[in-house]
């Protein structure tokens, strides 16, 4: 992968974590993604009026990359109501790399170096080890952590093969891709009523403000990762964009006052050697 378009990879990382951690540290956290959707989809919304269409070829990617982010959305809740963000963020950013490398081989027809390869391995792996070094993991909070890798896989293959069908407007693409992200206000409203999704304008105003700024800092994570699909292979992509790990295993040392054990900072480590094997 070029070293530019790395770079900028890794700055979506940083976002990425950022905003897990937002979402983490609400209390009602199907509430805060709620919001952080709302601001994704109004956003989205701004841009898809001044924008052309997508080309018809990307459509049918655009619309099942929309749904499967709604499933990712409800699965991450679920993954951190009995997970803290150093267990469950790992355990579904490691198990993804692989699977979009896979995909993309079976799917998109991708071939990956020895050396990128290598970086993979070493990212996932790392990654894995994490979440499970020294820690209890209960059957359903792994269950809830890999299903949410496997949508994260999933939603990436499928906007790698879109994005590469738009023609290079890989910012049409997103917008219309976000728009889907209306769903999750209709879901909360069809599972707890209006009430609850407004009264905490009122009454938690920092709560709510903070999701919607989560959101765009989403927004622009994704966005960019979208971006690079278009000419980076979707492992290489994937797999540097989940070097978000280590920037997790940080905010939830420092803000959330989360322990790190020696073991993960050498997991840490790990993850970083092979960032740099996928710059090479």
């Amino acid at each position: 992968m070029l070293s530019y378009t790395g770079g900028i990879v890794l700055v979506a990382a940083l976002l990425h974590a950022s905003w897990n951690a937002m979402l983490h540290g609400n209390r009602d956290r199907f509430l805060s993604m709620t919001w952080m959707s709302i601001a994704i989809a109004a956003v989205s919304t701004v841009v898809v009026l001044f924008t052309p269409a997508p080309p018809g070829a990307s459509l049918p990617y655009l619309v099942a990359s929309g749904l499967v982010h709604i499933f990712y959305n409800m699965s991450l809740v679920r993954s951190y109501r009995s997970n803290d963000l150093a267990l469950a963020y790992p355990i579904a950013r490691g198990s993804s790399p692989l699977l979009v490398t896979l995909g993309a081989a079976l799917f998109a027809h991708e071939a990956i170096g020895p050396l990128h390869g290598l970086g993979i391995v070493m990212i996932s792996g790392g990654i894995i080890a994490i979440a499970l070094r020294g820690r209890h993991v209960s059957r359903a909070g792994a269950l809830a952590a890999l299903t949410t890798g496997a949508t994260i896989a999933l939603y990436t293959v499928i906007d790698g093969i879109g994005v590469r069908l738009s023609d290079g407007h890989a910012l049409t693409y997103t917008a219309w891709m976000f728009m889907f992200y209306w769903l999750m206000p209709v879901l909360f409203v069809a599972l707890r009523g209006v009430a609850p999704l407004c009264k905490p304008v009122v009454t938690e105003p920092l709560s709510v403000g903070s999701s919607l700024i989560g959101g765009l800092v989403s927004l622009a994570a994704y966005g960019i990762v979208i971006w690079a699909l278009q000419s980076g292979a979707m492992g290489a992509v994937s797999a540097l964009r989940e070097t978000s790990v280590v920037f997790a295993v940080l905010i939830g040392r420092m803000v959330l006052g989360e322990a790190v054990s020696g073991a993960r900072w050498l997991a840490c480590v790990v993850v970083a050697a092979g960032a740099v094997c996928l710059g090479l």
